[in-house]
């Protein structure tokens, strides 16, 4: 990264002579390290989903969640330094209490991503700051309809109807661009949502990791929720299952 010119790393306040902000792609490549986080929005509500990587046999299941709540109607999923993270959420929550507070309304989605963008953004401009490492993908329901956005360390916030981050991003995203995202329901996105989460995990480096899975959708009352366990549970039996049919495949190819 450093081949151009020595010294324009050293501050996120500098540019390159080609234009690159150094400190910016080095938080994008903590992002880039992390476990992979995807959310998919689909007809009837929008299903996030991340692999957290355990690197202990000790951890306590279900702790330290890379998925979090910044409002009642939005889940927050994550790729990147975790105590990053935690800030950002409650950041975001600041801004959802902010805004009801003022106007006596849940804070729209694109609102809250654009505020969050703008937040991210504030700390690529000053040399006593670094960038957050960290993706955040934003999963509400609004006025509109169900809606998804992810909020990268630039500070750039995008919509999307399917995103991923993370070390196993390019995976991720080949498999949701496969899918009809319009016509699922959040119900058939858990299990798509697990099953691409287990292909897009890298068995050789992390042995180890563990799948959290939310919504916010008509069963979950509109609010923003960790699946019930009974739907986590079928969702990792559908990946598992989906991952012996495609090991069995190239096996016969193999044969072949």
């Amino acid at each position: 990264m450093t081949s151009i010119g020595t010294g324009y790393d050293l501050s996120v306040s500098t540019y390159s002579p080609d234009g690159r902000v150094f400190q910016v792609e080095y938080a994008q490549k903590a992002v880039d390290n992390s476990g992979t986080a995807i959310g998919l929005r689909v007809k009837d509500g929008v299903v996030l989903a991340v692999e957290k990587i355990k690197h202990s046999r000790l951890l306590v299941p279900q702790s330290n969640r890379r998925i979090m709540t910044a409002g009642k109607h939005i889940g927050v999923a994550s790729a990147g330094w975790m105590s990053d993270t935690r800030h950002l959420v409650k950041r975001a929550r600041d801004e959802a209490h902010n805004y009801h507070s003022v106007y006596k309304a849940d804070i729209p989605a694109k609102i809250i991503a654009e505020r969050m963008g703008m937040y991210v953004q504030a700390y690529t401009l000053y040399s006593s700051v670094r960038p957050f490492g960290v993706s955040t993908i934003l999963a509400c329901v609004d006025k509109d309809g169900p809606q998804l956005y992810m909020v990268e360390p630039s500070g750039q916030f995008v919509g999307y109807r399917g995103c991923a981050a993370g070390k196993g991003k390019q995976v991720a995203k080949t498999e949701i661009e496969k899918l009809k995202l319009e016509e699922l329901t959040v119900r058939e996105a858990v299990k798509e949502a697990a099953r691409i989460i287990y292909a897009a995990h890298d068995e050789a480096k992390d042995k180890l990791f563990e799948l959290e899975l939310s919504w916010v959708c008509a069963e979950s009352g509109m609010l923003h929720a960790h699946v019930p366990q009974d739907v986590l549970a079928d969702a990792i039996q559908h990946a598992e299952r989906s991952l012996d049919e495609d090991d069995d495949d190239e096996m016969e190819d193999e044969d072949l």
